[in-house]
């Protein structure tokens, strides 16, 4: 998942005096907390919270294709996936790039929507799905060239976060207000499902054994703390105890009990017991983090906001800060071939190196 942060400064940019109504906030745990846009204060943490799930103004799904646009890789991007040698970002205007040389080159995909694209998740070289605004879920089955929508709700005024296929057949979508969509048949049908009997806003689905047959161990990070887990592949879920208040947005789980949770105002937790202990890793940052990603190197890389990177050599015990001189927001990172890293954000994509 990768929405947040590019949308979260854009619409602060662009419309710092909105502040939509948000039911629920309240509940976070860091309400009073500030976040920036760059410099700019814009608010409190609800309505960055609100901005974050993309109610600063509505987009519409429709037959309108995505508009080409020659600076298309560096518009707002939000979320990307590696598959073999192929990298595959989505963000705005329902804008879809694709790399098959390592980030070196971007060509604009054919997208039939102008949706806001949240999130991307790709099986195979050839076989992805991308999920967004108005609960919009589209699918390529020829390595992010072209894609179709297989389901869009916008009457129902709802953003899709996140996505993550099992395998070819069985997948999950979800989004705000409890929102949960699952599939059986490779996204062709879509059903409803429940998480839980609340309505709290799903922010990243979090897989501990990745793709494959046999049971699967799932995360949900969501609202106010709340983080699931389920132990067979998301037909159940249990809600775990929590170790703080606040809205997780990202996480990364390094096996079965190794799990690393991203939250606001740079609170980041490590559960070593498939999450029922934590403990609190120093961050020294207040920015809200919105990925964790593993790199090829074998560390372990956090993002956030104000151009936050942390960089963990030990398993996410301890990280060391290596943040962006520019403090542009970003989103996630993705791992490259030849063991560089690619960062996602509100600047489109752009190459970072540890080293420099």
């Amino acid at each position: 998942m990768g929405y947040g942060v590019g949308r979260l400064l854009n619409d602060c940019r662009n419309s710092p005096e909105f502040l939509p109504p948000v039911s629920r906030l309240h509940r976070e745990g860091d309400a009073s907390a500030h976040v920036t846009c760059g410099r700019n204060f814009i608010g409190t943490v609800q309505a960055a919270t609100a901005l974050w799930l993309g109610f600063c103004g509505p987009t519409t799904a429709n037959s309108d294709a995505s508009v080409m646009a020659p600076l298309v890789a560096e518009s707002l991007l939000l979320d990307g996936a590696v598959s073999e040698s192929r990298l595959t970002v989505v963000g705005e205007r329902g804008h879809i790039v694709i790399s098959s040389d390592d980030g070196a080159s971007w060509r604009q995909a054919n997208v039939p929507t102008r949706v806001l694209l949240t999130a991307v998740h790709m099986h195979d070289a050839l076989v992805g799905w991308a999920v967004g605004h108005d609960a919009v879920i589209l699918r390529t089955s020829d390595g992010g060239e072209s894609w179709a929508i297989v389901h869009e709700a916008p009457e129902e005024q709802l953003p899709l976060l996140d996505v993550w296929f099992k395998d070819q057949y069985r997948g999950f979508a979800v989004g705000a207000y409890g929102y949960a969509l699952a599939t059986e048949d490779g996204g062709d049908t879509w059903s409803r499902v429940a998480i839980s009997g609340d309505d709290y806003h799903l922010n990243a689905l979090i897989p501990a054994t990745g793709q494959g047959a046999g049971p699967t161990r799932l995360y949900i990070a969501a609202e106010a703390g709340v983080i699931y887990r389920s132990e067979d592949g998301g037909d159940s879920w249990k809600e775990l105890e929590s170790p703080y208040a606040g809205s997780w947005f990202g996480g990364l789980a390094l096996n079965e009990e190794e799990v690393i949770l991203t939250g606001l105002r740079g609170n980041l937790f490590r559960s070593g017991d498939s999450g029922n202990t934590w403990q609190r890793i120093s961050t020294g940052t207040q920015a809200t983090l919105t990925s964790a990603v593993l790199l090829s190197s074998g560390a372990i890389m956090v993002t956030g906001l104000e151009g936050v990177v942390l960089i963990s050599h030990n398993g996410g015990r301890s990280v060391v800060s290596r943040n962006l001189p520019t403090r542009e927001g970003i989103s996630t990172a993705l791992p490259l071939a030849d063991g560089g890293v690619l960062l996602v954000g509100e600047f489109g994509v752009v190459r970072f190196s540890q080293n420099d």
